[in-house]
């Protein structure tokens, strides 16, 4: 149930509870709501929210809000309960009753961290965002040392664009406390926090996603501009063709060779760099291109695409493993068939691994050339967007590389688990200046948006030199 958490019962003194908590555990969840079920009214607070749990996990809804109901009933006392059926309600999409409930177990429990973290989502959810904000500030008062709250408080924040209050925050994203993150790595060397680089080296340590990586290493230039006799930079396998074009880096190393790097003066991570640079709005480095394809690879994939017509790449699809990929990915590619009735355009697929087989046999209707299984890195990816005219994707890796190219490009943004870079209700991006963002309105699905993008896309055509004949 990944949107209900227990809170922690400690050990609680009932025995029925620990079986069903191990049958929970076991994910016997048909054993659990049935062993819960037996207890009749016997069955207490605890074990009536581990009945309630696993009877959500098996869509058995109303069964599971009576099991949290009824654990409510016998003890109000009990916060657990309120946080689960309060997150109950939520997916079940009753989101002014689930506010209700967080604010009541609040009120019984004002120091549980879970729940008031479960709250500010729940605003966040709304577009609430000041409120979200005011909810996320009084966890981190009451819980200074919660790395998460203040991750996520700096998310918010940027996200509403108050950059020099957010980047501060953002930075305990890698604190060993915070739930998830991964092991410090030992560089042998201090972590950087803005002290002179004249004459220093400095290692740049990739994190998170390909979209990231390609996004935030517009600041390695800025970093050499400060004076370094040597920047180091780490990045993924994949990108290592396309980064070794970026300006200002001195040795470019795949993750795989890291046991070959020498001690540098300082590290730093590299979403660390607009903090440490004392970026703000109007201060985003935006000028494009930054990044550039390989000129041999360059002439390769342009020979593969037709010469005439409006060339528009595809990714309807990101990375499923990421948490919000339900939300910023499409269905599947029927989504856009709006886009098919646009005259005079050629589609072309930049998908790789995730809907390669979806694109290689598309709906009816839809043609589109598959090129995109046919990347080795993003170097190819890189070569074959500068070689179309338009790239309309997902919030995923190909938007950040078409804007870091400077090539236009409709990036498609949920309005669920928004991305801070996004920032709020604009159709521009200040990271990327040649990108137009069409936003999916809350409660919305993608057919709110398609309809939209095919009207911007036949605008593009008419206005490019490569408008089909009339």
């Amino acid at each position: 149930m990944s949107d209900t958490n227990l809170l922690d019962v400690g050990d609680y003194d009932d025995p029925a509870f620990a079986d069903a908590n191990r049958l929970l555990g076991e994910q016997q969840f048909a054993a659990v709501v049935e062993y819960v079920r037996g207890l009749g009214p016997a069955a207490r607070p605890p074990t009536l929210n581990v009945g309630g749990v696993a009877a959500v996990v098996l869509r058995a809804r109303p069964l599971a809000e009576s099991f949290f109901r009824r654990a409510l009933a016998a003890d109000p006392g009990f916060a657990q309960t309120y946080n689960n059926l309060a997150l109950f309600l939520r997916v079940d999409g009753r989101l002014a009753e689930a506010e209700q409930v967080f604010h009541a177990g609040l009120r019984v429990a004002p120091d549980e961290p879970v729940m008031r973290m479960s709250l500010a989502n729940l605003l966040w959810l709304q577009d609430r965002h000041l409120e979200a904000e005011a909810a996320l500030r009084e966890l981190v008062r009451r819980h200074p040392e919660d790395a998460e709250a203040r991750f996520k408080l700096g998310g918010l924040l940027l996200t509403l664009g108050r950059f020099e209050e957010g980047w501060p925050f953002y930075e305990a994203r890698y604190e060993p406390t915070r739930p998830g993150a991964p092991e410090p790595i030992n560089f042998g060397c201090p972590q950087w926090r803005g002290e002179p680089l004249a004459g220093r080296s400095i290692l740049v340590w990739y994190e998170q996603g390909h979209g990231d990586e390609i996004q935030f290493c517009r600041y390695v230039p800025l970093l050499k501009a400060m004076g370094p006799a040597k920047v180091t930079v780490v990045c993924k396998p994949a990108l290592a063709p396309l980064l070794a074009t970026l300006d200002g880096v001195d040795r470019l190393v795949p993750a795989e060779g890291v046991h070959e790097i020498e001690t540098h003066d300082y590290w730093t991570y590299l979403l660390s760099l607009p903090y440490l640079m004392g970026t703000r709005l109007e201060t985003i480095p935006a000028q494009v291109p930054y990044l550039s394809a390989l000129p041999e690879r360059r002439e390769r994939w342009a020979q593969l695409i037709p010469k005439d017509g409006f060339r528009v790449g595809l990714a309807w699809k990101g990375n499923p493993e990421l948490a919000n990929d339900k939300n910023r990915s499409l269905p599947d590619l029927s989504v856009l068939r709006p886009l098919w009735d646009v005259p005079g355009v050629t589609f072309v697929s930049l998908q790789k691994g995730v809907a390669e087989e979806e694109a290689a046999d598309p709906p009816a209707g839809q043609p589109l050339l598959n090129l995109g299984r046919h990347f080795q890195d993003f170097g190819d990816s890189a070569a074959l967007i500068e070689a179309l005219d338009l790239v309309i994707s997902v919030d995923t890796a190909p938007a950040h590389l078409a804007g870091a190219l400077g090539r236009p490009c409709f990036c498609l943004t949920p309005a669920e688990g928004l991305d801070f870079r996004w920032l709020l209700e604009r159709s521009d991006s200040p990271w990327y200046p040649t990108l137009t963002l069409f936003r999916r309105p809350l409660g919305a699905t993608w057919d709110a948006v398609t309809p939209k993008v095919a009207e911007a896309l036949g605008e593009a055509v008419r206005r490019s030199a490569r408008a089909p004949a009339s």
